[in-house]
């Protein structure tokens, strides 16, 4: 008998005893003495295909998973990987591999076990502690994504990733300055990133630093320039500055709409276009990108209403924000024998006199700050929230994907952000006739509830002290007639800008006051006002104020100067309640018709626009005629004593009506539809 007759036999004995391993190991020795020897080798690469138990190669399998896993096919990629692991158990490769299978597959609990199995089989494999961090950064448990971060970089400090990736966690923390060094350190080492650009952009942005900020976005559009996410980046920022410099040849071109897995922040492009139907793509583009693997929840549905609707507002906002500065007076509005209101607060911040006011005001308030996604859908199924409402949308912080999983039999978008979602697991969204006219309804893919009146929720109870200060401690003239505009500074554009020029130039004194942003901006306004022949210190900036001391300096001002792509929301009501009149030009999108649907039920129609000639013709009425501007001002005061815009009571009761409608519709097995609660 040969040797490799005899080393066959005992090798085929050894199989047969399931010791596979032992096997391997001695054609491998029989091979370094006979390397030529093809009987030796083929029995060999049989025994190792038999090894890993998938007909190839332990390494073609390991390729062949990571494929499947890059191509979302997770069930196949995770019973190989699966395989490979019974057949390999001290290879860490192979158990990081199937964590991240199951990471990508939405199972995090064995995403964790594999992940860690990995690393207590290596500790120095990086890959592992990087997607372990992942893995945690994706259920919001930043600190031990950090430490996990942290470990991948002592074993590659000048890995750009990891650096970048800190950078990001440490951004998520609100740690802006450590998440800032830890940015230019990933740049350092890797200066064609385009990721730390991107995070270094955000914590510019979140620093008030907006110049620098659209410099790094700008680099960012530069390294991706096929990013529709980068070049809108780039458009907000310059947008922010009140950067109206012409856009390089190559953007000029550019419509950003995006597709999906290259799709734009809808809200970041409100200001660039009046389009509601291009904003309907922006966010059907965004949805799909949020949707998630598992199907939509089944309810159980009750044969009857229940004693109490269980309604779920979530949001960022739940401190002394904008938002909670509308709703306050809703929550105390609501009828707590018919609805039980619970508010889900996931924003970072935790203080403040409205947020304490708040838990008073509802039945619970639920701190999910630190809760993944999963975990706040799962709570919000266990308290059986029957309609579950997205008060911030796609604006910053918030997060639709929460809805992507659908928490309630109902859900619907309210007050924050000014638009669609282009989601089909949102149902309803809250306008009114004004805000969408028949004739933009399809650039909406929710089912509308309108409200009678005003879709924008007031507070009817709000106080603010008299304002002791003079006009001149204010930077103000005394005597001048004073245009004012506190809306955000990326609401302004050349368009609405030159008629506000025009205007200083036709009534002699006069000032526009606008609302500090950044050090940029006010240069660059600056700037656009003396190109326009009118010099730059009329412009005069208000810096942040609390909110009732901002209301109280209102009164200096004779005239809010709206903008038009994105009007004045919040501002605008503010305004009012001050009595201080509001022209407006209504656009086409939500956001560009907020103002005059504020105005109408502020019972003022005629301080809404027909044109930008009819804008401009109104406001210098009411300047160079200073009666008819006391007898405005006069009329604001009174019409918001009465008016249905801050008729916080009557608001809640056709608000809460319309919760009931929606309901019943569910309760009779009916799709959603629209709710009109206009009365006949």
């Amino acid at each position: 008998m040969s040797s490799f007759d005899q080393l066959s036999k005992r090798a085929r004995k050894l199989e047969k005893q399931g010791q596979i391993d032992e096997a391997i190991k001695l054609y491998e020795l029989f091979l370094q003495d006979f390397p030529k020897n093809t009987r030796a080798k083929a029995a060999l690469e049989k025994l190792r295909k038999a090894e890993t138990g998938t007909g190839i190669s332990a390494q073609a399998a390991f390729v062949k998973a990571s494929e499947f896993i890059d191509q979302g096919a997770y069930s196949k990629g995770i019973e190989l990987a699966k395989k490979l692991a019974e057949g390999a158990p001290d290879n860490a490769q192979v158990w990081n591999l199937l964590g991240l299978a199951y990471f990508r597959s939405q199972n995090p609990v064995e995403a964790e076990k594999c992940l860690r199995k990995a690393i207590e089989l290596d500790k120095k494999l990086g890959m592992a502690w990087v997607n372990i961090a992942k893995l945690f950064s994706a259920q919001n448990k930043y600190e031990m994504a950090l430490q996990a971060y942290q470990n991948a970089s002592y074993i590659e400090p000048q890995n750009a990733g990891v650096l970048n990736a800190i950078g990001g966690v440490l951004l998520e923390m609100r740690r802006f300055d450590e998440a800032e060094k830890f940015c230019v350190q990933a740049i350092k080492y890797d200066p064609d990133f385009a990721e730390p650009y991107q995070n270094l952009g955000i914590v510019l942005y979140r620093k008030n630093k907006r110049g620098a900020a659209k410099q790094a976005f700008e680099k960012v559009a530069k390294l991706r320039p096929n990013s529709m996410t980068a070049l809108s980046d780039f458009l907000h920022a310059r947008a922010q500055i009140c950067d109206w410099a012409p856009l390089a040849p190559e953007l000029q071109n550019t419509r950003p709409v995006g597709k999906p897995g290259n799709s734009v922040s809808p809200f970041s492009l409100l200001h660039y276009e009046d389009d509601p139907y291009a904003q309907k793509k922006r966010s059907e583009n965004r949805a799909q990108e949020l949707a998630v693997r598992d199907p939509a929840r089944k309810f159980p549905r009750p044969a009857s209403r229940p004693e109490k609707l269980k309604i779920g507002y979530f949001s960022a906002d739940f401190h002394n924000h904008a938002t909670l500065s509308l709703m306050m007076g809703l929550f105390g509005a609501h009828d707590k024998d018919r609805f039980e209101i619970h508010t889900y607060s996931y924003g970072s911040v935790k203080d403040g006199w409205r947020r304490s006011q708040l838990q008073k005001l509802v039945d619970h308030n639920w701190e999910v700050r630190n809760a993944s996604d999963a975990e706040i859908v799962q709570h919000a199924r266990a308290q059986g929230i029957d309609i579950a409402i997205d008060l911030k949308g796609y604006t910053q912080n918030g997060r639709p994907q929460l809805f992507a999983h659908r928490m309630a039999p109902i859900q619907i978008n309210y007050v924050g952000y000014p638009g669609t979602l282009g989601a089909d697991y949102i149902d309803y969204l809250i306008a009114d006739h004004t805000i969408i006219p028949d004739d933009y309804k399809n650039a909406y893919s929710e089912k509308i509830i309108y409200m009678p009146h005003c879709y924008q929720p007031n507070d009817g109870g709000r106080e603010f002290p008299e304002n002791t200060q003079t006009r001149t401690e204010l930077g103000l003239p005394e005597d001048g007639f004073v245009f004012c505009s506190f809306n955000a500074n990326y609401k302004i554009s050349p368009r609405e800008f030159d008629i506000w020029m025009r205007l200083l130039k036709k009534v002699e004194g006069s000032v526009l006051w606008l609302f500090e942003g950044s050090e940029d901006a006010m240069h660059n306004l600056r700037k656009e006002a003396g190109t326009r022949g009118v010099d730059p210190t009329r412009l005069v900036f208000a810096g942040f104020l609390p909110e009732a001391k901002h209301l109280a300096r209102h009164k200096h001002a004779d005239l809010f100067l709206d903008t038009f792509n994105v009007n004045a929301h919040t501002t605008a009501s503010d305004a009012l309640w001050t009595g201080l009149p509001l022209v407006t030009l209504p656009g086409k999108q939500f956001a560009a018709r907020v103002a005059a649907s504020v105005l109408k039920a502020a019972n003022l129609p005629e301080l809404i626009a027909n044109s930008e000639e009819d804008y401009e013709a109104i406001a210098l009425d009411l300047a160079l005629h200073p009666e008819k501007a006391a007898a405005m001002k006069a009329k604001v005061t009174e019409n918001v004593k009465a008016c249905p815009l801050f008729d916080t009571k009557s608001y809640t009761l056709d608000l809460e009506r319309g919760y009931d409608a929606a309901y019943e519709r569910y309760l009779s097995n009916k799709a959603p539809a629209d709710i009109d609660l206009v009365s006949p």
